[in-house]
């Protein structure tokens, strides 16, 4: 009776430590993939963050922070006075002026691209807002649905195959590269031309300062806002693949 009592003694003891060594089925996972992973929302041929060419970062970053110090301390406070002091219809007309210039910018570099479309497109604009809009005071184009590209000759050269160059950060202008720095200089000159047959110098002068405030009024943009530890890294990339974009299209 011992003998039988101690057999199944044993057959219990084996047979719980079997239990005891088999690994219990791994259960399904109830979770999907994520559908955020950076293979589905990144397009293929997007720019690699770190690929962006930058030999001057050290230089860019100095200005970068001058031109944060200058915002906070000059550039803001003056564009809070100005929306201040000047009521909003005044400060709308301001706005639509200088876009009707920026209009007849897009029709030069439209032609320098063979891009008839635009080029209609802006000039209809220019025609339109001209007359019509009093000078460009009055946006009646956009009112009446038409068409607002915008080109300039940074795009015109990369429309033509001219490479961007390095990043560059230009004092109180803010990102750029090489070629979008040099196209700055013939964009500035139509500019000062055509103004120069319709406003006198000092009216000139006082002209590319409001258009100076108003640009900065109608940028969103706020440095150190974006919530971002690496805040330098991440506008240079947003600023080349939007200029790559605008190339493009």
């Amino acid at each position: 009776m011992k003998s039988i009592a101690l057999r199944a003694s044993l057959l219990t003891a084996v047979l719980f430590l079997a239990a005891c060594s088999s690994a219990p089925p791994k259960p399904e996972s109830a979770y999907p993939e994520p559908v955020f992973v950076a293979d589905r929302i990144v397009p293929v041929d997007a720019i690699d963050p770190t690929s962006v060419y930058d030999p001057w970062e050290g230089m860019n970053k100095r200005i970068y922070n001058f031109n944060y110090h200058f915002d906070q301390w000059i550039f803001l406070p003056v564009v809070r006075g100005w929306e201040a002091v000047v009521p909003q219809p005044a400060r709308s007309g301001v706005h639509n002026f200088f876009e009707n210039f920026r209009d007849v910018r897009t029709m030069a570099n439209s032609i320098l691209q063979a891009s008839p479309t635009k080029f209609f497109q802006s000039t209809g604009r220019v025609l339109v807002n001209s007359t019509i809009g009093l000078f460009g005071v009055i946006d009646v184009a956009t009112s009446m649905g038409m068409e607002k590209p915008d080109e300039d000759f940074g795009q015109t050269l990369g429309h033509w195959g001219v490479g961007t160059g390095p990043y560059l950060v230009l004092p109180l202008l803010g990102p750029s590269n090489v070629r979008d720095g040099i196209g700055m200089l013939p964009d500035y000159m139509l500019q000062n031309y055509i103004q120069g047959d319709l406003l006198a110098q000092p009216v000139r002068a006082t002209a590319f300062l409001f258009d100076s405030i108003d640009t900065r009024a109608h940028t969103s943009f706020r440095y150190y806002e974006t919530g971002s530890a690496f805040e330098y890294q991440t506008v240079r990339w947003l600023y080349s693949t939007k200029r790559e974009l605008d190339v493009e299209k």
